[in-house]
């Protein structure tokens, strides 16, 4: 188990990594929006147009990375929507079960289905280096590539996710501490 747990650590670290991107793609996105806004209120005032189709979907395109390449660092870090009807009140072992299972049969082939269905979309689009139909809008290849992608990085995750899940019901990880979420008193 030694070896997969090395690649849990090393598939833990990617996600980290692309975690922190995302905030700074948070950053850049919200000033982006600001600008659009203020943009496009000040050329009421001057006549001065600064705003553009670009600046507009740029603010979309980022918007898109945020929510794909979170993906995998929402499930990393336990965050992801979950139906908390029986979970909750389990322990530790119950809860790797529910994990392990559920990472089987539902998110590696889910995330699998989708790369398999989204592939041909994404080539199609490089093969005619598609453009947006807006005039000064964005190329479209390069964000059709982040659906694939994001399912690769969370594909990996749960992988990473399954290896810990069999990892704590063996006894050879220790169970993380449960945070509080949000607005809950403890």
């Amino acid at each position: 188990m030694g070896p997969l747990l090395r690649l849990l650590r090393g598939i833990d670290q990617v996600t980290e990594r692309v975690g922190k991107l995302t905030y700074w793609l948070t950053l850049f996105m919200v000033l982006l929006a600001a600008f659009n806004a203020v943009a496009r209120y000040q050329a009421r005032f001057t006549g001065l147009n600064l705003s553009s189709n670009a600046f507009i979907e740029g603010q979309w395109y980022l918007f898109s990375m945020i929510f794909l390449l979170g993906g995998g660092y929402a499930l990393k870090h336990g965050v992801h929507v979950r139906v908390d009807v029986i979970y909750g009140n389990l322990g530790f072992r119950g809860k790797a079960r529910i994990n392990l299972v559920g990472n089987l049969i539902f998110l590696i082939p889910f995330c699998l289905f989708m790369l398999y269905f989204t592939w041909p979309s994404v080539v199609s689009s490089w093969h005619v280096w598609e453009q947006s139909p807006d005039p000064g809008g964005l190329p479209r290849f390069p964000i059709k590539t982040m659906v694939p992608a994001a399912f690769i990085l969370l594909l990996m995750q749960g992988v990473a996710d399954t290896i810990r899940q069999v990892a704590l019901l063996r006894g050879l990880l220790e169970p993380e501490p449960e945070e509080v979420p949000l607005g809950e008193v403890v």
